[in-house]
């Protein structure tokens, strides 16, 4: 049985590389040899324990890679051609994808809704930080990288950029419109970059590590706010004459950045969130009046498919846009939980990190 290296959950506060067989191929599927993939702060909470995987599952789902091996019913790709695939792989049949919910692909049972089933990689199947990967519906899912793009410019696109634009897409922002998007990591900067695409006339980027607010400024804000030199929402007000923003993008999970932006909405205005809540929210009497300010609150988890893949790479190719300044340290797959030791501890000013196999 011919074997790979793959990055193994084990028990919370450890995943390690490990040896695993190559997965079989399906008529529907294909074998991707991952050439590139990276480390997502979702994959983070797996590693804490705050999210529950299988032990033994392969973490990761961000692939980026050749295909190897085509199941037999899979038409209109080639063996050795450059893909992406999104970290959602919906199948495009189920009831959710047909009310147009693809990133809730979940099969509805007598034992009810399973919700984020469009979320396969590293969450209920294996995942992309290993020498293979095995995708399912493969031609609802992958999609051909551009020759003129190299790998780290179309690495956030199956997850960071979908969901960060995917933000700013919920916040329905409008020409003109002030944006607020708390925290600066991988998935705030690509909503600060999604609501600059989105015409928006001021964005207010919310951080505290200088590295974060300078590319920040990159990806499009107009204004950066420093928590810990200032009050965000006293600030933010300030900047908007006492108006608050049309649209506040929440992209860290916490109780206090959701509250945050709820209370820099103006009235009727729009909370877009991005988090991954490890807790229970509780949303203000008073920031929320009473359920009585026209607000609206949003979640989004990033969309996938090969179309919407498409897409983020026309972007990119069009060069609107430029993601791969958010690499800041390279790894082999052999170093991974070294990789993982970083990127979990937010040292160096690491923001994305590629690894390699």
């Amino acid at each position: 049985m011919a074997m790979m290296k793959a990055a193994v959950f084990v028990e919370p506060g450890r995943i390690v590389l490990d040896d695993k067989p190559i997965p079989d191929v399906g008529p529907l599927d294909a074998l991707v040899r991952i050439t590139t993939t990276t480390i997502c702060g979702t994959d983070v909470h797996i590693l804490k324990g705050e999210y529950p995987v299988a032990k033994g599952l392969t973490i990761g789902h961000e692939p980026v890679g050749v295909i190897e091996k085509l199941g037999s019913a899979v038409q209109g790709y080639a063996e050795g051609q450059r893909v992406i695939a999104g970290a959602i792989t919906p199948s495009m049949w189920s009831n959710a994808c047909q009310c147009g919910r693809c990133s809730q692909d979940g099969a509805g049972t007598k034992h009810g809704w399973k919700p984020l089933g469009g979320w396969k990689f590293g969450n209920t199947i294996d995942g992309a930080q290993a020498e293979y990967i095995l995708v399912q519906d493969a031609m609802a899912n992958l999609a051909p990288v551009p020759e003129t793009l190299s790998d780290e410019q179309v690495l956030m696109c199956p997850d960071i950029m979908s969901t960060g634009f995917g933000g700013a897409e919920s916040g329905r922002i409008r020409i003109g419109d002030m944006v607020a998007v708390f925290a600066q990591g991988p998935i705030g900067l690509c909503a600060t970059a999604g609501a600059r695409l989105m015409g928006a006339a001021k964005i207010i980027a919310v951080d505290q590590v200088p590295e974060r607010l300078d590319m920040a400024r990159r990806m499009g804000a107009h204004e950066v706010v420093d928590f810990s030199k200032v009050d965000p929402v006293d600030e933010i007000l300030r900047i908007t004459d006492g108006r608050g923003v049309d649209v506040a993008i929440e992209a860290l999970g916490l109780q206090a950045t959701f509250e945050a932006a709820l209370r820099v909405l103006r009235p009727g205005g729009t909370l877009s969130s991005l988090g991954v809540y490890s807790g229970d929210l509780k949303i203000p009497l008073d920031a929320f009046v009473a359920g009585l300010g026209d607000h609206t609150i949003i979640t989004t988890l990033c969309p996938g498919g090969k179309e919407r893949m498409r897409r983020l790479m026309s972007v990119i190719e069009s060069g609107q846009v430029d993601l791969g300044a958010m690499v800041t340290h390279r790894f082999r797959l052999d170093d991974i939980e070294a990789a993982y030791d970083l990127f979990a501890n937010q040292r160096d000013g690491v923001l994305k990190v590629a690894i390699t196999p």
